[in-house]
């Protein structure tokens, strides 16, 4: 399944619009290792396209931690959304990327031995953005986090 995506939709809006935001985009992905590497395309390309480029790197960092965390402890597929939101009631502008996964178990922040290979996905995702939480969705979950928009 060489960078297979199930489904996508792309929405764009100019800053200003009546969506509050610069854009949206959702895909869709098997629960397939070559996953990750075509999210980190598709985000960085959607970022360039929002004019979002400086973003890009640490975005593509996290997402790629909570969807290598989706692939190794859920089956199915794994959703990503992502919002650019300029216009929002009392808040800074934000980049919010969800990662979607069917299993409903709340990922768990844990602290890795020096040792250990694994373990530190989400203290980088805590570290990293403005805020970051989960959520139950039907049998699934969703875990986000908020990015602060340039300028």
């Amino acid at each position: 399944m060489s960078g297979e995506v199930i489904g996508v939709t792309d929405s764009s809006g100019a800053p200003g619009s009546g969506s509050g935001g610069l854009g949206f985009v959702e895909w869709v992905f098997p629960a397939d290792p070559v996953a990750v590497r075509t999210v980190r395309s598709r985000v960085r390309q959607a970022l360039d396209g929002w004019g979002l480029t400086p973003l890009g790197d640490v975005t593509m960092l996290l997402v790629s931690e909570l969807v290598t965390n989706a692939l190794r402890h859920a089956s199915g597929p794994i959703g990503v959304r992502m919002y650019a939101l300029r216009e929002r009631a009392a808040a800074d502008p934000v980049l919010l990327v969800e990662v979607s996964d069917p299993l409903a178990d709340p990922p768990r922040e844990r602290v890795a031995a020096l040792e250990d290979e694994g373990g530190r996905g989400l203290q980088l995702v805590a570290r990293s953005a403005l805020r970051w939480g989960s959520r139950r969705d039907g049998a699934g979950k969703t875990v986000w986090f908020e990015l602060a928009l340039p300028g």
